[in-house]
């Protein structure tokens, strides 16, 4: 599956960070989190030094939206979770995820702290196929490195597809 549309669940630094970097790539994004913080952390990148997006018309490819409603992750390709490093709140979020993504959807959490077997345990068989890490580095846009990690029941598809794009499109040192 090509990805066309991306969706961040989290705009604090780290989410909003990745949200710009994707739309400096031209990568429709929608961003959520709690009620009205997904459009400050737009307002915020917009002024923020140094500069997450490359002009501010990219700023128009990202749309904010609340945590209350997820129907929005239908449209989307590539989910990233970037929420508070929390074992319970991630799997929380990733039932919630797995119950409106389309099928074959990429889900990948930006944990560094957090085994993806652990995340991955007690999901679905076919949200584990579709699941993997990518750690960006702070902040998105300037550092170079993220970390891809792909577990036994990840479909070899995913990470290749992600090494691609983030190389690629992103302008990622995968590792």
């Amino acid at each position: 599956m090509a990805i066309e549309r991306c969706a961040v669940l989290g705009a604090g630094l780290m989410g909003s960070g990745i949200a710009a970097h994707l739309a400096n790539a031209g990568f429709p994004v929608l961003l959520l989190d709690m009620e009205q913080r997904a459009a400050a952390a737009i307002d915020k990148l917009k002024k923020a030094d140094p500069a997450p997006l490359m002009t501010p018309d990219a700023a128009k490819l990202i749309t904010p939206g609340s945590f209350d409603d997820l129907s929005g992750l239908a449209a989307c390709d590539w989910i990233i979770e970037v929420i508070v490093e929390d074992l319970a709140a991630k799997r929380a979020m990733y039932d919630r995820v797995d119950a409106v993504r389309k099928p074959g959807s990429i889900v990948s959490s930006n944990t560094s702290t957090i085994p993806l077997a652990s995340l991955a345990k007690k999901q679905s068989d076919a949200f584990r196929a579709d699941f993997c890490i990518t750690h960006f580095f702070n902040p998105p846009r300037y550092m170079r490195l993220l970390e891809l990690v792909t577990g036994p029941e990840t479909r070899p598809e995913v990470g290749a597809e992600l090494a691609q794009l983030c190389d690629v499109r992103l302008g990622k040192g995968v590792v």
